[in-house]
């Protein structure tokens, strides 16, 4: 096993052990990949403020998110096809994360279904919605949700209609993948992976089949999903969710400071500043641009988090600083699952930690809740000035 120090190693083992269409439909954003490369590289441009001479013993990197103490101030995002990235992908990751003390979010679009996470789980996780046009299976899923004892639901707000990813389209991605003869062979050279898909049941997106109406098969799965993302979205259909909901309620893909008011007005416990990774909007500006101006925009009236880019403790420190109280993490999470599965996921963990520990350290700050705009040094222009 190679020396891993950063999750960067954890992404090199991630490519050679998972098939090619599975790595770029994670490793992509949509048409030229501009802000799904900007969400990565403009935390560079953020830099750190060295301070010495002080007590740096008892450092914690415990914070609080929604109500919850967690031992790292970030949370599993969610991410579609998860069970694709490694056999059973999303119990893996909801039992990592639940070990480490910080919480799994559930895609709609995942594998492994709410009941199967639920029942391999030690702790409660979240879920993540996607409002479909159907809403019968829309509320029969809240409702799955709602009985597998879910402790938030995150509704997604930014994928009424998908955004074009290239290289999805161009290897023809599909759960399970098709048996072409290019699929059989790339298959063939991740023995790993294949034997631990032909050994689990949980191929296709089990929150689907069987629980929407007329979707028995594949072919039929795929046409439903091309088809049911609701274009009609809007404020209301959101009041509506949350008054059916009742519980924690985080709203996830706001990018602009008049649409995180909103999302006060109608009750989020917590919002998301998220672009979708970049693989929605291309040419929106980065999550962590976007972040100060969304933090002003709501101050304390509720918990601000941050999605995008995130591939260190450092990235999490200076995003802390900008104002969020908590991360997302997707890829970096995904990178340790398809290494070395549940393990990985804990690697890729356990290196933001210490990252952040001992960046937390050289920055003169003893404990995460304390990390602020004093301790990053942010050019001018970073916001950007827009005519």
């Amino acid at each position: 096993m190679p020396v891993i120090t950063c999750i960067e190693d954890l992404k090199r083992i991630y490519r050679r052990k998972t098939p090619k269409m599975f790595y770029d439909y994670c490793e992509s954003g949509s048409y030229t990949e501009q802000t799904f490369r900007d969400n990565v590289n403009d935390f560079a441009r953020i830099r750190l403020r060295q301070r010495v001479a002080r007590d740096l013993s008892d450092r914690t990197t415990d914070t609080v998110m929604l109500g919850r103490t967690v031992a790292l101030p970030v949370a599993l995002a969610p991410v579609g096809s998860c069970g694709m990235q490694a056999p059973d992908g999303e119990i893996k990751a909801a039992r990592a994360a639940a070990s480490f003390g910080v919480p799994f979010t559930l895609s709609t679009m995942s594998v492994c279904s709410i009941e199967d996470v639920a029942a391999h789980s030690p702790e409660p996780f979240w879920f993540q919605l996607y409002v479909m046009r159907d809403e019968e299976f829309v509320d029969a899923i809240i409702e799955r949700a709602r009985r597998a004892k879910c402790s938030a639901l995150v509704l997604t707000l930014d994928l009424q209609v998908l955004g074009q990813r290239h290289k999805d389209l161009k290897n023809g991605l599909t759960t399970p993948p098709r048996l072409t003869l290019p699929n059989l062979i790339d298959m063939a050279l991740k023995p790993q992976w294949s034997l631990g898909m032909a050994m689990t049941p949980r191929r296709t997106f089990r929150n689907i089949v069987g629980h929407a109406k007329d979707v028995t098969d594949v072919a039929r799965l795929t046409h439903w999903a091309n088809e049911q993302f609701d274009p009609k979205l809007d404020w209301s259909k959101v009041i509506r969710i949350r008054d059916q909901w009742k519980g924690k309620f985080i709203l996830k893909g706001i990018m602009d400071p008049d649409d995180a008011r909103m999302a006060l007005d109608v009750g989020a416990d917590a919002l998301i500043v998220s672009n979708h990774g970049g693989r929605q909007l291309d040419g929106a500006l980065s999550s962590i641009r976007m972040l100060p101006q969304i933090v002003r925009a709501v101050g304390d009236r509720t918990e601000v988090w941050m999605d995008g880019g995130i591939r260190s403790g450092q990235d999490i420190l200076k995003a802390l600083a900008l104002g969020a109280r908590g991360t997302m993490i997707g890829r970096s999470y995904i990178y340790g699952l398809g290494a070395m599965g549940q393990a990985g996921v804990t690697r890729a963990l356990e290196l933001m930690q210490k990252e952040l520990d001992i960046t937390m350290a050289l920055c003169g700050v003893k404990n995460a809740r304390d990390i602020s705009r004093d301790n990053v040094l942010v050019p001018e222009d970073f916001e950007g000035r827009w005519a």
